[in-house]
């Protein structure tokens, strides 16, 4: 049966309102929550970008909830770091927690002052700071030298069972390149046909666990204020890589998102005012072979989108299931 999520869009809306969505989630009927860590928005319209593991923290302490994260550990942050995070918040929340680790984004690792290194540079480094992530979630003590540096570092208070780590993907080649290191999967909606080669690009390479997507909707009573949200909030992140990964500031998407049409924003997101359809376009996504569909509603108001969702929407999606 496929999980149904809530994505907590910490770019969009302020740490405190989105701690009141999250909690509503759950009493509405969400089965689990996830949000990423992210340094600033894709548009100075977005407004916000809150420390998503300060977040998490009250977010799992005041729900029962299971959350993940998406992080790019290597540049912004040393992989030791991430690794102690990750298992305070496992071994305060057991099997509550998992986190997706990402080769990063400009827009968020440019303000170490550090070079922005090509893609399989990025690549390389990743796979090296999971390697060290896992030794250390291990007990190991860690000294590593190569595409980052780790000097005898250990995590002292470990979970009992460690969190798992996932792979993020937004193109196939990634897809592939994470089933050598990845506990699961996540990418975002695209195309149907590019989703079903993505699953199975990571289940050819021998990738394990979970399939998980994050859908972009937008919604509102009125077709025409769905429009208005969805282009307003999101034409920034129409951008297909390696656009996406290598513009620098909130400044430059919105620069670079000036010519975007409306129309263009419906490649990223699920618009419509009709719930029904909206039931129907997620479900049909999560038969491509997806365990695990989070929902973003991309306006910053969350509640009503919460309540309508969990009084119309989730209930017709309960029972569903991949069949790929």
């Amino acid at each position: 049966m496929t999980t149904i999520g809530y994505h907590a869009s910490h770019e969009q809306v302020h740490p405190a309102a989105l701690l009141r969505a999250v909690q509503q989630a759950e009493q509405a009927g969400f089965d689990a929550a996830m949000c990423s860590d992210h340094f600033a928005p894709w548009s100075a319209r977005q407004g916000h970008s809150g420390f998503a593991w300060s977040w998490l923290g009250a977010a799992l302490a005041t729900t029962s909830l299971r959350f993940g994260v998406v992080n790019a550990p290597g540049q912004r942050y040393h992989p030791a770091i991430i690794a102690q995070a990750a298992a305070t918040l496992a071994a305060m929340f057991p099997g509550r927690f998992w986190a997706a680790l990402g080769s990063g984004e400009n827009a968020n690792e440019h303000i170490t002052g550090d070079p922005w290194p090509v893609k399989d540079v990025r690549d390389d480094r990743l796979v090296e700071t999971v390697g060290v992530i896992r030794r250390l979630l291990a007990g190991e003590e860690v000294t590593h030298h190569g595409l980052v540096t780790v000097d005898r570092a250990r995590i002292w208070t470990l979970p009992e069972e460690p969190p798992a780590l996932i792979g993020p993907a937004v193109t196939v080649a990634t897809a592939r390149r994470c089933a050598s290191w990845a506990d699961g999967l996540i990418t975002i909606n695209q195309p149907h046909e590019v989703l079903r080669e993505m699953v199975a690009a990571y289940r050819e390479e021998g990738g394990r666990g979970p399939l998980a997507l994050q859908v972009h909707v937008s919604w509102a009573p009125d077709q025409a204020e769905a429009e208005h949200i969805a282009f307003d909030q999101w034409r920034s992140n129409v951008f297909p890589p390696p656009v996406c990964w290598d513009l620098a500031t909130p400044e430059h998407f919105d620069v670079a998102s000036s010519h975007v049409r409306p129309e263009d924003v419906h490649k990223s997101v699920l618009v419509s005012s009709d719930l029904a359809q909206q039931t129907a376009w997620i479900a049909e996504l999560a038969s491509i072979g997806f365990d695990e569909v989070y929902l973003h509603h991309v306006g910053q108001e969350q509640e009503a989108f919460v309540d309508a969702f969990g009084e119309h929407v989730l209930p017709q999606l309960k029972g569903i299931g991949a069949t790929a």
